[in-house]
């Protein structure tokens, strides 16, 4: 039992030394983060599978090499004691045949086999110990006092009491007559099992410590390949945040870390992008509100000095003062737009609102401004009455201000613009065409992005389209831009209304778009 004990305890305290080292480091905060998490979820789940596995299979083991010695044990002695009991009538002819069977009995290099006097309570006759097995003592084991007092066969695992070698007996009663003569025993040492046993469990017990080592060595690679990326990408998100905008990082997996590093370059570029739209807009702006204030400080400093005599003169300084300051004026109203939007305080106050006249009331004062510039507008009438729909007069109002002033400020040079409203079943349809040079096509899938200028050199800050874009958006609409064929840029709003009666289809006039050409391209839209 020393023996085997010992060598249990070393069996299960084995796995358990180096547990404690990482697991209380990890805890006392030696090592935090995704290392330390992975080596606890995974090497530490299979050293305690491992831990396990041994156990159970040294009860197993022990269990099963015990048990088949027990019963081998218990057969030979009830095979035997039914023979003395058959043939040994008398106390002398069992003496004479125990004395018999002891020195003739071939089994002594494994077993002591034992014949005890039940009057006596002590051993008679013994198998020899010249293969080192001891004989056992006279004292009454729990094996022998079954077979005398139950007449049934008894089994005992314990220690011999001289030696402290571990042993398992088996002891059957030897009858006649329904009386006990006496007690046949069998005595076996477990000190050879328990070494087989335990060979088994170190041996299952190496077998565990190679799957630990390469489990942890796999894992040091499998978190490597992931930590390394993982510093990689924070490392350049750290720069990205210190303002170096736009760095790449390399990506070397096409699995969820490349997805991420995909991510992080895109969020690079974008703020790399956003960064410099922002440069060229406060560029943009600083040199748009420049210009104004130029003229304004200009002629008030020219009018204020009383250089200028004649009332001509005179009109014309305050004309150029007031047409600035209201240039100035829209700057600014359309930069709050624009940051309404963008910290969410944008509303639309929505009401009923008739939009055949909130639009033609606009080509209306537009048309006066134009005459001035020498651009002709030319507006399709529409006979037919729009149903009231759901709106905020004052926004759409702007909507169509910003469209007619980009068309004459970046299409002027064609002399002329083209507008029209048409109802097309339970939408309307506003188009405004210039006849200038167009957009290049590049540039068209980013000309409603905000601060986006583009090639143009016209006068602006790149939000009004985005402005107009959100207002649409909010409405339930859409704002196309494209280019018209024949040249020219073509802006076409379609906003939903009530449904009534049919639509009727208007004639076209002036290269407008008649309605057929507008269903034929939402149709292409929509199949796109």
């Amino acid at each position: 039992m020393g023996i085997l004990s010992g060598k249990r305890r070393s069996a299960q305290d084995k796995p358990k030394e180096p547990m404690p080292v990482p697991a209380q480091g990890e805890r006392h905060g030696a090592m935090h983060g995704l290392r330390s998490r992975w080596m606890i979820n995974s090497v530490g789940v299979v050293m305690g599978i491992v831990v396990i596995v041994v156990i159970f299979t040294a009860m197993a083991l022990s269990n099963y090499y015990y048990n088949s010695m027990q019963l081998g044990l218990e057969s030979k002695v009830n095979t035997a004691s039914e023979f003395f009991s058959s043939y040994a009538s008398t106390e002398s002819e069992y003496l004479e045949m125990a004395n018999y069977y002891v020195r003739e009995f071939t089994e002594k290099d494994r077993l002591e086999l034992q014949f005890i006097d039940t009057r006596r309570q002590r051993v008679v006759f013994s198998s020899l110990s010249t293969y080192g097995l001891n004989a056992m003592n006279q004292e009454m084991t729990p094996d022998v006092v079954q077979a005398m007092e139950q007449k049934t066969t008894g089994r005992w695992v314990g220690r011999n009491s001289s030696t402290g070698e571990r042993v398992m007996a088996a002891s059957a009663p030897i009858l006649h007559g329904g009386e006990v003569k006496g007690v046949m025993r069998m005595v076996t040492s477990l000190s050879r099992v328990d070494r087989q046993i335990i060979w088994i469990i170190l041996a299952v017990l190496l077998v565990g410590c190679g799957l630990v080592t390469m489990m942890y060595a796999v894992s040091i690679y499998f978190i490597r390949s992931i930590i390394r990326p993982v510093e990689s990408i924070t490392e350049t998100a750290r720069q990205i945040a210190d303002g170096s905008y736009g760095i790449q990082i390399e990506k070397q997996y096409d699995d969820e870390i490349g997805q991420l590093t995909d991510a992080i370059n895109d969020m690079s570029t974008r703020i790399g992008e956003n960064e410099r739209m922002k440069s060229e807009f406060i560029s943009s702006v600083s040199h748009e509100l420049r210009t104004p204030l130029t003229a304004i400080n200009g002629w008030g400093e020219t009018l204020l000095a009383g250089e200028i005599t004649d009332q001509e003169s005179y009109h014309k300084g305050l004309s150029i003062m007031l047409s600035e300051g209201k240039r100035l004026a829209q700057m600014v109203e359309e930069l709050l737009e624009f940051s309404r939007i963008e910290d969410g305080r944008f509303t639309l106050n929505m009401e009923p609102v008739d939009i055949k006249a909130e639009f033609e009331d606009a080509v209306f004062t537009y048309s006066q401004i134009f005459h001035k510039q020498g651009i002709t507008l030319h507006h399709n009438e529409c006979e037919e009455d729009f149903p009231p729909m759901s709106g905020d007069p004052q926004r759409l109002r702007q909507v169509f201000c910003n469209l007619l002033d980009n068309a004459a400020k970046h299409g002027g040079a064609g002399r002329a613009i083209q507008t029209a409203i048409a109802r097309l079943e339970d939408t309307v349809c506003i188009t405004i065409r210039d006849y200038g040079p167009g957009i290049p096509e590049e540039e068209l899938p980013f000309v409603k992005k905000k601060f986006y200028k583009g090639s143009s050199k016209a006068r602006g800050n790149g939000i009004g389209l985005a402005v107009c874009e959100e207002i649409i958006t909010r409405h339930g609409g859409k704002l196309n831009i494209a280019n018209a064929p024949g040249g020219g840029c073509l802006v076409r709003i379609l906003l939903p209304i009530a449904a009534a009666a049919p639509a009727k289809q208007q004639p076209t006039e002036g290269g407008t778009p008649s309605l057929t050409e507008i269903r034929a391209e939402m149709t292409r839209e929509n199949g796109k």
